[in-house]
């Protein structure tokens, strides 16, 4: 599976305004994992290792009090949905599959995991 897909248009639209660390953009060569991440964070980390994005934003709300949104997908048996929880998240169900403005349904569910203030 590949990791480079665009975030459905009405999902950015709810998070206009935030800084996204790890964009769909094939110029952006710069490693989100090594930015400061800011106050209103959304993230749609690659899919095939979502578990060093989790961390960071984790990290972000707890020891600088920052709202982080992950886009990912639903699979509560993984070590980043378990960190998740113990970190207070949220758990947004998203009601159905996501198309990455292709048309095309993903194969997996997805969701939005809210780390607030």
């Amino acid at each position: 599976m590949s990791d480079n897909f665009r975030t459905d248009q009405w999902i950015l639209n709810m998070f206009e305004g935030w800084f996204d660390p790890c964009p769909y953009d094939p110029r952006w060569i710069t490693d989100g994992l090594k930015l400061d991440w800011p106050d209103k964070t959304f993230i749609n980390p690659p899919y095939s290792a979502p578990l060093k994005w989790v961390k960071k934003a984790i990290f972000h709300h707890k020891e600088e009090n920052k709202r982080m949104v992950l886009l990912l997908k639903h699979d509560s048996s993984t070590k980043w949905y378990k960190a998740l929880h113990e970190a207070g998240a949220s758990f947004l169900m998203i009601d159905r599959r996501l198309k990455y403005q292709t048309g095309k349904s993903a194969p997996f569910p997805s969701i939005l995991a809210v780390l607030t203030k």
